[in-house]
């Protein structure tokens, strides 16, 4: 289990596509690698989130419980087949798109644990929530269904709170130190869910 790459976006003009009057709305989920394989820079964490990465909206993510974002690499794969099929997109995503800053190989949903502590370095993170998509993920993904599409797949991603900050690198190992595990991110996503489809049963 490893970071594959990190990224940080600046806040910018999206369009909304699901937004009222279909408006633009400022937003930073646009996140571009600043840490690779190929080009491991050392990266500082700090208490509210990696440097240089700006948030528009702390309701729905960034502050302390939800400083970093992180999401599996297997899901790419998910996505760049669901754009082609659903939207004719020609060319493929990649890390840091859908908004995460730590794109992780190694990890489910099924098998991350709110609570469990994650050693990097000497970086300690912890797992808060899952992600809850909204408008953007849809404006993001230029595709109408795409948050619909996270919350039924359960390939949400989930965030995770700064204990100790430092300094990381792409290619670093994550070390899982246990917590209580009383609920992980795929239980939280099947509530998500039920709550979604009674929704539209009124």
């Amino acid at each position: 289990m490893r970071i594959l790459s990190i990224s940080a976006g600046k806040i910018s003009s999206l369009f909304g596509i699901d937004h009222p009057d279909h408006k633009t709305v400022e937003s930073a989920i646009k996140k571009e690698p600043i840490s690779t394989l190929s080009d491991a820079c050392s990266i500082q964490v700090k208490r509210i989130g990696i440097e240089g990465d700006e948030q528009a909206d702390f309701s729905v993510h960034g502050g302390l419980e939800k400083a970093i974002y992180a999401y599996p690499a297997e899901h790419y794969e998910f996505w760049n087949d669901l754009l082609q099929r659903e939207t004719k997109r020609a060319d493929t995503i990649g890390h840091g798109f859908v908004g995460e800053n730590l794109t992780v190989e190694g990890f489910r949903e099924k098998e991350v644990w709110v609570g469990d502590i994650w050693r990097i370095g000497d970086v300690e993170l912890q797992v808060t929530k899952l992600r809850e998509p909204c408008f953007k993920f849809n404006a993001r993904m230029a595709y109408k269904g795409a948050a619909k599409a996270m919350i039924q797949s359960g390939k949400c991603g989930w965030y995770l709170q700064v204990n100790q900050a430092g300094i990381f690198k792409a290619g670093d190992l994550i070390e899982i130190i246990p917590g209580k595990r009383s609920i992980n991110i795929e239980m939280q996503n099947a509530l998500l869910l039920r709550k979604e489809q009674q929704k539209d049963l009124f």
